[in-house]
């Protein structure tokens, strides 16, 4: 049966451990939920060591959130962005989530891999923050970000979107790090 639903989950433990009713003032604040939302999700053993959480900017509070689901559920478009694009986007019933002149942000565990980058146009981010950088997930752990362009962070700037990075680093190469020496390794 092809027209079978094709449906994505977020774990059980993500309501307790999102506050929605929090507010994230500053970068430091928004990346440090998406970071610990990574290392939840491997000390759950419910996926990969990512994480991404969509803001409002204006109000500093949660929109979406997604954590790395491709193992469990069997899916390699399950990354944490795009967990937390279609958890805002199904929240807020907006395919552009910037549609209505709100300003949107994006928390990223770590730089976003190719696909996770391509969706940032669509999704409608104003504002990407990512912890650590791409050469550190495949220094760390065995993922293939694959290819971006030369300029990725010129290309986002030219559509708008503003990109800050090396935002609690070492914290984020941490949760990669450990679960990079897991034994046995996951993919």
């Amino acid at each position: 049966m092809l027209h079978a639903p094709i449906q994505l989950s977020l774990p059980a433990w993500i309501d307790e451990a999102v506050d929605l009713r929090a507010t994230y003032a500053d970068d430091a604040a928004k990346v440090a939920l998406a970071i610990e939302l990574s290392r939840i999700n491997i000390a759950r053993d419910t996926g990969g060591p990512f994480g991404a959480v969509v803001f409002d900017e204006a109000s500093g509070r949660v929109i979406g959130v997604g954590v790395n689901r491709v193992l469990p559920q069997s899916c390699s478009v399950a990354h944490a962005e795009m967990m937390a694009y279609m958890n805002a986007q199904a929240r807020t019933h907006k395919v552009r989530l910037n549609e209505d002149g709100a300003r949107i942000v994006l928390a990223s565990s770590s730089q976003p891999c190719c696909m996770c980058y391509g969706a940032t146009f669509w999704a409608g981010i104003d504002t990407l923050l990512i912890g650590a950088r791409s050469q550190d997930v495949m220094a760390l752990t065995t993922f293939d970000e694959g290819p971006l362009p030369a300029d990725w962070i010129g290309e986002l700037g030219q559509r708008g979107i503003a990109v800050r990075r090396d935002i609690l680093r070492d914290a984020a190469c941490e949760v990669l790090r450990k679960y990079g020496q897991s034994d046995p390794p996951r993919y």
